[in-house]
């Protein structure tokens, strides 16, 4: 068996799993890290749903098509569906997320499919909602050639509550990147 640490951006994984406490995210990162096999990054055709199907609610994903610099929504588990209040299958990321801090989103989807990086989230995690909470979050890119990004998966963890003043920088989300 291949170590983690032991295959390119193996390091990267071993510190976005220190970075994680869910369970689940960690989970979810494991299973990301084992369709790599002796690529730098897994293709959206490696993903089997039924092996996610604990996680399926909290995970979301965007096709990217460099060409055109466009990220499409290509699904959504109910509860990122219920915390939006619709779908983002089949939508442009702009159209999606144009009220809800899309330039911000649009520059951390990029860093994860230029880079190509982990990323890692907690704190406010759906801020630009309206709705307020905190949790966790994990995007990982896809590649169908194992090297060049088309696509990021993603998972999402939250407890909708009173998070505190969303001005205050304590309940902003704290983003981390590891660059593969």
């Amino acid at each position: 068996m291949v170590m983690a640490q032991e295959r390119a951006g193996g390091g990267a994984v071993e510190q976005a799993l220190q970075a994680i406490s869910s369970p689940s995210l960690r989970e979810i990162l494991l299973y990301w890290d084992s369709l790599r096999r002796d690529r730098l990054l897994p293709g959206w055709r490696d993903v089997e749903p039924l092996d996610l199907r604990r996680h399926l609610s909290i995970i979301w994903a965007w096709k990217y098509d460099r060409a055109a610099d466009l990220f499409t929504g290509r699904l959504a588990g109910e509860s990122i569906t219920a915390v939006f209040g619709e779908s983002l299958r089949n939508r442009s990321l702009e159209e999606f997320f144009k009220d809800r801090s899309y330039e911000d989103i649009r520059e951390q989807f990029h860093r994860v499919v230029d880079g190509p990086a982990i990323y890692v989230g907690c704190g406010a995690v759906f801020d630009y909602t309206g709705h307020y909470g905190t949790g966790e979050r994990i995007i990982m890119p896809l590649a169908d050639n194992g090297r060049d990004a088309d696509g990021l998966i993603g998972a999402t963890i939250y407890a909708l509550g009173n998070a505190g003043d969303p001005a205050n920088p304590q309940f902003q989300e704290q983003i981390q990147f590891f660059p593969l």
